[in-house]
């Protein structure tokens, strides 16, 4: 089901506010690595928000989504005081690692080992 205008307004000003949260936070940089917020998704009730997190450099992002998950009373406490004008209801946070980055890098090694194996199997003919 397509998600309804609505839901992308108040996804994005989430996304907007948790950004600035983290930065002020100091959750932008954890177990020197990165992180930053990929995605965020509405319930269609409103009621629910997936946060996607994106690990960049992050020695264990299960401990990292752990302490965001720990500060997750600080952090909707905050995003009530900014949105509360425009939310009725402030959303459940759901924090989630995004491992969409992942794939992308085995898909890349898995095609650079299919090409490395086709090489050899054509002699005679060079790359210029």
């Amino acid at each position: 089901m397509q998600e309804g205008k609505r839901q992308k307004q108040v996804a994005g000003l989430i996304q907007q506010e948790m950004n600035e949260i983290f930065q002020r936070l100091g959750i932008t940089m954890l177990d020197g690595g990165m992180v930053s917020i990929s995605e965020v998704k509405i319930t269609p009730d409103l009621l629910e928000a997936r946060i996607y997190l994106s690990f960049f450099q992050v020695l264990s992002p299960k401990q990292a989504l752990k302490k965001i998950e720990e500060k997750g009373w600080e952090i909707k406490k905050e995003l009530s005081q900014r949105v509360r004008h425009q939310l009725r209801n402030i959303p459940e946070l759901k924090f989630f690692q995004d491992d969409t980055l992942d794939h992308v890098f085995r898909m890349e090694e898995l095609f650079r080992q299919i090409k490395e194996q086709q090489a050899p199997d054509k002699p005679g003919k060079k790359k210029g």
